[in-house]
């Protein structure tokens, strides 16, 4: 493998449905950390107390509980960051909003974040002065929180007609003024052409850039499978449609993981290889490579077999017998992604899949 340099990789955990365990979240870390990701941003859209009921203030507990995951993930030796989702601010950050967001920052102070990110995707944008409105509320957020660096998503964070047609149509310049209205040194979240892009080519990375005036920072949705047609399918494969040519041009790089924790590790780290092989990559001896790295060859070779009915024709495509003889065969590996696999294989993972209105 090339030494050619790689842009900031990190983890955001950005899907809807159900939430994965600490144990879990400390797997991938470590499992991502020894691959060369930089990151990793909590921001669950299960945990409401981040997004439809940020005003509420976490319990104790919960402060402890990500406390302990941000000292694990900087002993791993990545930065941890938090996703706040302010619903409802931008139609009115009054005096109690003001209030409820200092309290939920001095929370995530304690935690001992690195990293915050506002994020302000999925949510109603028909609103004429959105970006002043979302600027105001980012600039307020800086001013009190104790994080060394910020992200932001704006609420159109794709060219994809779909977040028009579900959010309601972006004011006009809206980017632009985006870019425009928040201070220079935060990053802004970006997915590319599309919410979930088949690709992201150096030509388009161009042209967001000029709009936004500053390199953005990609928001991938691969490996992520949580919409109510992608959690029939897992999504293994290795990275494809990145061109490699785009790592000096973007501020950072990140993947959001599909609902089987260990197994999004897989796809995930095809991602430095891409970036490091160039026109040399090949992203199935990528997943080969990566599915042994994290599953041992014996997984990985019955993943490389199955992939067709895994990924490809997914669950609506396995009738009964066909899906008890792949569940036997995985219950006998005592791996958690054969354990992800025969969940999967259940029906598990189908919770909130209804939430999904991008997909």
């Amino acid at each position: 493998m090339s030494k050619k340099k790689l842009p900031p990789l990190g983890l955001i955990e950005g899907f809807f449905g159900p939430l994965w365990s600490w144990e879990e979240r400390r797997s991938v870390a470590q499992i991502l950390a020894a691959h060369g990701y930089a990151f990793y941003h909590y921001a669950p859209k299960g945990d409401a107390l981040l997004r439809e009921k940020w005003q509420t203030p976490y319990a104790t507990a919960e402060v402890a509980a990500l406390r302990q995951f941000a000292d694990f993930a900087r002993g791993a030796g990545l930065r941890f960051g938090v996703g706040l989702s302010p619903f409802g601010a931008q139609h009115g950050f009054d005096a109690s909003a003001r209030a409820a967001m200092r309290a939920k920052l001095a929370q995530l102070d304690e935690a001992g974040i690195d990293t915050l990110a506002i994020l302000f995707d999925d949510m109603d944008g028909a609103i004429a002065d959105l970006a002043q409105r979302q600027a105001e509320i980012i600039d307020f957020v800086t001013q009190h929180s104790r994080a060394r660096d910020f992200y932001s998503c704006p609420s159109y964070y794709s060219d994809d007609a779909v977040l028009d047609r579900v959010f309601g149509a972006r004011p006009a310049e809206y980017l632009e003024d985006f870019g425009r209205l928040i201070h220079d040194d935060i990053a802004i979240y970006w997915t590319g052409e599309e919410v979930c892009s088949r690709a992201i080519s150096a030509g388009h990375i161009a042209d967001v850039t000029r709009r936004l005036g500053r390199a953005p920072a990609i928001w991938d949705n691969w490996p992520v499978n949580d919409g109510a047609r992608m959690r029939n399918h897992l999504h293994l494969r290795g990275f494809a449609g990145r061109d490699p040519a785009i790592a000096g041009a973007i501020h950072s790089h990140a993947v959001n993981p599909c609902l089987q924790p260990i197994l999004s590790c897989i796809a995930a780290i095809t991602l430095p290889r891409l970036y490091a092989e160039g026109a040399g990559y090949r992203y199935m001896a990528a997943f080969l490579a990566a599915a042994e790295a994290v599953c041992g060859v014996q997984l990985a070779d019955m993943l490389h077999a199955d992939l067709l009915r895994l990924e490809d024709g997914g669950l609506m495509r396995i009738d009964d017998a066909a899906r008890a003889k792949l569940s036997a065969r995985y219950k006998a590996v005592d791996h958690a992604a054969a354990r992800e696999v025969v969940r999967w294989l259940a029906g598990d993972y189908a919770k909130d899949a209804d939430a999904v209105q991008t997909q």
